[in-house]
């Protein structure tokens, strides 16, 4: 019987890196991009100079870029996500019946 050789996927359970950006953040910027190409495709349409329609969207795909890699170096992998619901966490948990407690019985 002759042996096989196999690949070891040692890349198993990491996320996915593209460029230096992190998981949930290549979305992010391929949402961006994609609303800007639309966002370029209406101002032609509209019959806005197609230099001015351009540089528009160079500027606002710079913030694009800026932002999206500021977040996933601040953040992280998965920190946006914790961040977020961390503020729906509520500070106080108050409770006006007294009906809550009343079935409550001690362990001896």
């Amino acid at each position: 019987m002759a042996t096989s050789i196999y690949k070891i996927n040692k890349g198993i359970n990491k996320s996915i890196e593209f460029k230096g950006l992190k998981a949930q953040y290549i979305w992010y910027l391929g949402g961006g991009l994609v609303a800007l190409m639309i966002l370029f495709a209406i101002m032609y349409i509209i019959g806005i100079n197609s230099f001015i329609c351009i540089g528009l969207v160079l500027v606002a795909g710079t913030f694009l870029f800026m932002y999206i890699y500021k977040l996933s170096n601040t953040y992280g992998e998965h920190g946006m996500m914790k961040k977020v619901a961390k503020r729906s966490i509520p500070k106080t948990v108050k409770c006006n019946a007294r009906n809550i407690f009343v079935g409550i019985k001690r362990k001896k």
